[in-house]
């Protein structure tokens, strides 16, 4: 009795003692709040309090469903990666139920691919679900080959207690990172805008300046963080003041354009914004002050910019005038033009007119300078843009094209809503041409105007006429096709002499805006279409008729197979003679 006593007493320490390392174990763990020495110290502990070989804490992520390791105990810095409801590790996440496995090799659910990879013999394996508190399972930890034995019950249950202090400790840990990762990205954004930021507590104290702002106002740290805003923008500027008591008093924004600030004797003119600071729980917390300097190249730049691209009114505040005086470079030029405008302005009046223009507008430039267009005039519902000027890219071709696909997709997308309005859609013509041009600034002394001159800019202008002709959204010359770097979907058109010309141009069409819907069995169709062009430009007139038909077989909605039919036709009927070449001379503009 004396012995069993005795026994019984030292399990009781061991067990205490096992216990009690436990909760130290689980407050050191708890306790941190660095994610990554947290996965560290959380694997580290486990391997070490089951007395296993190797621990792994898989985390999941949701954007790839898969279980990743960047913490394995025993693993070096080896991250593992695998879907999230594969081997063993994927069958506790997906069931939220724990594994205990003896022999690993004997289960069919384990997969030895990783024995192989790195010379790693498992024997035993326990696995036990993270668990939120509100239930979502979240990751697994993994625990490999016991010393001296199989994972007991009470070893799976210590992993389970374990685990489970371990889900808050990450979901602390993931807090901490989100808002010290919140808190870098803020300090940086701030860092990094050229744009002043002052920030005012409820006492309109100054807690922070960023660089911009400290350069702006032309004063350093330790003279203005701590000090009252309205000892810092008193005398001349005291109106900012006046400004900050109104937004704290509305808890509206409140914007001042081209405003004047005096420090050190130095007049700046910028654009301030003052907005309220408000707390998630609606606490007013104090006012930031957004100060944009517009002083003078910016100032300059920010007025040149509205009256011409601003890639010019760049070149031009850099110091190359020379580039108005007139300068022959090779260039893309767009033009697109409003199909049945007339109608739509019969059916808008003038306001609604041009309230439809401005949108348009907007969305079609917007599509140009993405590709690094410059706008270089409208012309009533017509756009005219260049590609490759003032600034040389040596993609322009395929910068233009980019651009009219945008352009076509972006007004589909438009044409939606307005469908669903009950309004008319708008449908546009774009024509590409890629020619040696002439640009400067020209005009009388009186009014000047920068742009573009030159038969390259003609021929683009009546391609975007030709899109009528051959019912096409974009239409692109041989010169602009034999730039193109890209792939597209294209096909040949014609060859044609344009009015006022006498030189043969092929003309190509550019499909990739056309939706299945809109084109099916492109590549089919086109097929046809281009055998039945062949057989047109051989003279074989019925031959190409029967390509032609087939094509309207494959692609009811192929309009220009349709033209050729009918051209096929009138040429049947008035035979070109021996000096036919495949060539159609365009008689309209």
């Amino acid at each position: 009795i004396v012995l069993q006593s005795t026994q019984y007493g030292e399990k009781m320490k061991r067990f205490h003692s096992q216990e009690m390392e436990f909760f130290n174990l689980v407050s050191d763990v708890t306790a941190e709040i660095d994610l990554g020495m947290l996965l560290g110290k959380v694997m580290s502990e486990a391997t070490r309090m089951l007395n296993a070989e190797r621990s792994t804490l898989f985390l999941n992520d949701e954007k790839t469903n898969e279980l990743f390791s960047k913490i394995g105990e025993g693993l070096g810095a080896t991250e593992i990666r695998l879907p999230n409801h594969m081997g063993i590790a994927g069958a506790v996440f997906t069931s939220g139920k724990s594994v205990n496995i003896a022999h690993a090799y004997a289960d069919l659910r384990f997969n030895p691919a990783f024995d192989k990879k790195t010379g790693f013999f498992t024997r035993s394996i326990l696995c036990v679900p993270v668990i939120k508190k509100d239930g979502k399972v979240i990751g697994v930890t993994q625990v490999l080959n016991k010393r001296g034995g199989p994972f007991t019950e009470n070893d799976e249950a210590r992993l389970r207690a374990f685990t489970a202090q371990v889900s808050i400790a990450l979901e602390n840990a993931k807090l901490f990172d989100d808002v010290q990762t919140m808190k870098n990205y803020n300090e940086s954004m701030l860092l990094s805008m050229s744009n002043g930021v002052v920030t005012l507590n409820e006492d309109r104290r100054i807690m922070t300046c960023n660089a911009a702002g400290l350069k702006i106002l032309r004063t350093e740290p330790v003279d203005i963080l701590q000090r009252k805003a309205d000892d810092f923008f008193s005398g001349p500027n005291a109106w900012i003041i006046g400004k900050v008591g109104r937004v704290e008093e509305t808890q509206t924004s409140d914007i001042t354009m081209d405003g004047e600030l005096l420090f050190n004797g130095e007049t700046i003119s910028a654009n301030v914004t003052v907005l309220p600071l408000i707390s998630t729980t609606g606490r007013k917390l104090g006012a930031m002050i957004i100060i944009e300097d517009i002083s003078s190249e910016k100032r300059v730049k920010t007025t040149m910019s509205r009256y011409m691209d601003p890639g010019l009114a760049d070149q031009l505040l850099n110091g190359a005038e020379d580039i108005l005086g007139g300068k022959s470079t090779t260039a893309t030029i767009l033009f697109s033009d409003i199909r049945d405008f007339t109608t739509l302005t019969e059916e808008l009046g003038a306001q609604g007119t041009v309230a439809l223009l401005n949108e348009y507008f907007s969305l079609m430039v917007d599509c140009i300078q993405k590709e690094g267009g410059m706008l270089d005039k409208f012309i009533g519902d017509a756009i005219m843009a260049a590609f490759g000027i003032p600034l040389p890219h040596d993609d322009a071709a395929d910068r233009a094209v980019r651009a009219a696909i945008g352009m076509m997709k972006t007004l589909q997308g438009w044409n939606a809503q307005r469908t669903a309005d009950g309004k008319r859609p708008v449908r546009i013509g774009i024509g590409l041409n890629t020619d040696v041009v002439v640009s400067g600034n020209i005009g009388s002394p009186k009014r000047m105007d920068y742009t573009l001159i030159g038969d390259g800019v003609n021929l683009a202008s009546r391609l975007e006429s030709a899109c009528k002709q051959y019912y096409a959204g974009i239409l692109i010359s041989e010169y602009t096709y034999r730039q193109l770097k890209g792939t597209y979907r294209i096909r040949e058109v014609d060859w044609v002499v344009v009015k006022g010309k006498t030189k043969t141009v092929a003309v190509y069409e550019v499909l990739d805006h056309l939706s299945q819907e809109a084109f099916p069995n492109v590549m089919e169709s086109v097929n046809h279409f281009h055998r039945g062009l062949e057989q047109y430009r051989n003279g074989r007139w019925e031959q190409a008729i029967c390509a032609f038909q087939e094509g309207i077989r494959i692609n009811g909605q192929d309009r220009l197979c349709q033209m050729y039919i009918e051209r096929c036709e009138h040429l049947k009927a008035n035979p070109p003679g021996k000096k036919w070449e495949g060539v159609w001379v365009m008689t309209t503009k």
